[in-house]
């Protein structure tokens, strides 16, 4: 058989695909790799991937509107049986985690979700009971259909060899059970909360969503994101696409900053793989602590303020 290859799947291209290319260049080795963009945008995003390092051949099937489960899986598949890949791999973003599964029970295989580590071929390290073990999985399936988490895998870089072959690809018009109805989008100025190098959370203990401007601020002053718990958004205080945990999203900023939440098993499990994780509650018991880089023990709402303060007179970094 010919050198293994992979195909990697994505909805943009993003620093996240970026990451899946990575964790592709550790299945294959110096195998081949290809991605697929499916979807709105796909076309742009294409040109932007073809500059990627270690991609062959952009194959993109561009839409009107963003791609359904239903409309991506023949695409991929039909993919997978042309060039007889051994691996199709995305990040376990939304794309990800609702594509890949549906694509595995079509080729008949076991999809392995969250992969941080690639130590074999056939080898797998994931996170289970909430972040707080890791297994070691193998698989002996032919086709190998894995998710693997963004923040383990350092993102591509540009190559310096010119670009990637694109290729245009056709989404079926046929035989779909299921169409893009619409999205509301909020506007938003900060970084992308799974990208951010700073990011700043909340949990219940801000009592109200007014107290969450506190956060925003100092988010702002610092130039990152705003995230929450989920008994912060359960509570009605952000909207849910602000969670953090392993029912929401995975960060792992250069700088995390706690603020009144506990450090519940599910929070951890999407924010612990942050370089430096300060933590401020009044309660020296709470689970984060546990895990902080540095702790305070504080009232946040004497601590927050006073901190905030102290950021705003700090030298203004230059652009």
């Amino acid at each position: 058989m010919s050198a293994t290859t992979a195909l990697v799947v994505g909805d943009s291209a993003s620093q996240a695909v970026r990451s899946a290319i990575r964790a592709a260049k550790a299945c294959v080795g110096a195998g081949k790799i290809d991605l697929l963009l499916i979807g709105k945008g796909a076309n742009s995003g294409a040109a932007s991937a073809s500059k990627w390092n270690g991609v062959s051949t952009v194959y993109y099937a561009e839409g009107e509107t963003p791609c359904t489960a239903e409309s991506a899986t023949p695409v991929i598949r039909e993919r997978v049986s042309a060039k007889d890949y051994r691996y199709v791999i995305a990040t376990a973003n939304s794309f990800g985690k609702n594509v890949l599964p549906r694509l595995a029970g079509v080729l008949g295989v076991s999809a392995l979700s969250d992969i941080i580590e690639v130590v074999e071929s056939n080898v797998f390290v994931r996170p289970i009971y909430a972040g707080n073990a890791l297994a070691t999985v193998k698989s002996n399936d032919e086709v190998k259909v894995l998710t693997v988490r963004p923040t383990a895998f350092e993102p591509i870089e540009d190559s310096s060899e010119g670009l990637a072959e694109i290729v245009k690809v056709q989404i079926p018009a046929d035989g779909v059970q299921s169409r893009w109805l619409g999205q509301e989008a909020t506007e938003n100025t900060r970084p992308d909360l799974t990208t951010a190098d700073v990011v700043i959370a909340g949990g219940r203990g801000l009592k109200n969503k007014d107290n969450f401007k506190m956060l925003e601020e100092m988010a702002d002053e610092l130039g990152g994101a705003v995230g929450a718990t989920r008994a912060a958004v359960d509570s009605g205080f952000v909207p849910n696409d602000m969670q953090v945990g392993q029912t929401g999203k995975v960060v792992a900023p250069q700088l995390y900053i706690g603020i009144g939440l506990s450090g519940a098993i599910q929070h951890l499990a999407g924010m612990k793989d942050s370089k430096t994780i300060v933590a401020i509650n009044k309660d020296a018991d709470a689970p984060i602590f546990q895990i902080a880089d540095y702790g305070l023990v504080a009232d946040l709402f004497e601590a927050v303020p006073e901190l905030l303060q102290k950021i705003k007179e700090l030298p203004k970094r230059a652009e």
